[in-house]
């Protein structure tokens, strides 16, 4: 099994930013690719963004511009930076991490924009 720990999550002002961290360990035979999902409330879980193993990166909607990801392999880890954050980014961000024989989440941290 794979494990995911996310981190970085947390109340922050609009127009502020976050760093969101996801670190993966256990059964990793080879991680493909690495993303991160949000679900809001009352909203389905949503692709926010994913990076390939190769690097490759694709974004959902209007995160592209405002959000970062990326990777280090060397520490099995997925970044997000956010910024620019507005409140209709609220929602519980959740890792996502395939490898080539599973598909694993993240426990979800929540990020709040609010003043």
């Amino acid at each position: 099994q794979v494990q995911l720990v996310e981190s970085g999550g947390g109340l922050v002002q609009p127009g502020g930013s976050l760093r969101l961290s996801c670190v993966a360990s256990g059964r990793i035979f080879m991680i493909l690719a690495m993303g991160w999902y949000r679900q809001a409330p009352g909203k389905q879980r949503e692709l926010v963004a994913s990076i390939a193993s190769g690097g490759s990166t694709n974004y959902a909607g209007s995160e592209k511009g405002r959000f970062t990801i990326s990777r280090d392999d060397a520490k099995n880890t997925v970044y997000l930076q956010m910024n620019s954050l507005k409140p209709e980014d609220t929602a519980v961000y959740y890792c996502n991490v395939a490898t080539v024989t599973n598909v694993n989440w993240g426990q979800g941290t929540q990020v709040t924009v609010s003043s």
